[in-house]
């Protein structure tokens, strides 16, 4: 687990990473090098299949129990909010309520596999049991921003133009993938100082 310490952090976001990458994906890294700037320690967890030198994830409940035993060993002096980009936003959503997560931050979030809507998992989103920020390219395979239903309950969206799942944009787009992060480390601090003031 890598921690970029915040000086007085208000809150604490634990990242998890997704099934093909890891804790140094471009969005990752930009939140770590963001938020604790703006008073938020970040960690990011790399899970025990990536460590053993693995190139695919292991099950999804594996996952979750990574995640619950990083959050157990974060000694955290701030409110915790639990993350994730793609199988780690999934994962972060099915553990966050069991570690009384403040909210529920998911990157990327692999709405269904790619060419397959039938095989929702909106399920799991929306049982995070924590206020949830839902960060999702407009080209994203796995779920196009429109497929989400607009009136989630405790869900907010925000949608990155031009996007694929990696959050990366085209050279064509109106602005670079670095403008885009920027506004995903903008949108994701405004959205945790918000969170914890309804908290």
């Amino acid at each position: 687990m890598v921690v970029d310490e915040a000086a007085a952090p208000i809150a604490t976001l634990l990242l998890s990473h997704g099934a093909g990458n890891g804790i140094d994906t471009p969005d990752l890294e930009a939140l770590a090098v963001g938020l604790p700037v703006q008073g938020i320690t970040v960690a990011r967890f790399e899970q025990p299949w990536k460590v053993a030198g693995r190139k695919v994830a292991t099950a999804p409940p594996t996952l979750d129990v990574g995640l619950r035993a990083a959050a157990a060993v974060l000694v955290a002096a701030s409110p915790l909010v639990v993350g994730g980009r793609s199988a780690g936003a999934r994962s972060a959503a099915r553990s966050a309520l069991d570690l009384g997560a403040v909210g529920c931050l998911a990157l990327a979030f692999p709405l269904h596999p790619p060419g397959r809507p039938e095989k929702s998992r909106l399920a799991e989103l929306v049982s995070a049991g924590a206020p949830t920020l839902v960060v999702q390219g407009e080209r994203d395979t796995m779920g196009r921003p429109e497929e989400f239903p607009a009136d989630l309950p405790g869900v907010e969206l925000l949608v990155v133009a031009d996007a694929d799942h990696s959050l990366r944009v085209p050279a064509r787009a109106a602005v670079t993938t670095a403008q885009a992060l920027d506004e995903v480390v903008e949108t994701v601090l405004s959205w945790i100082r918000r969170t914890l003031g309804n908290h």
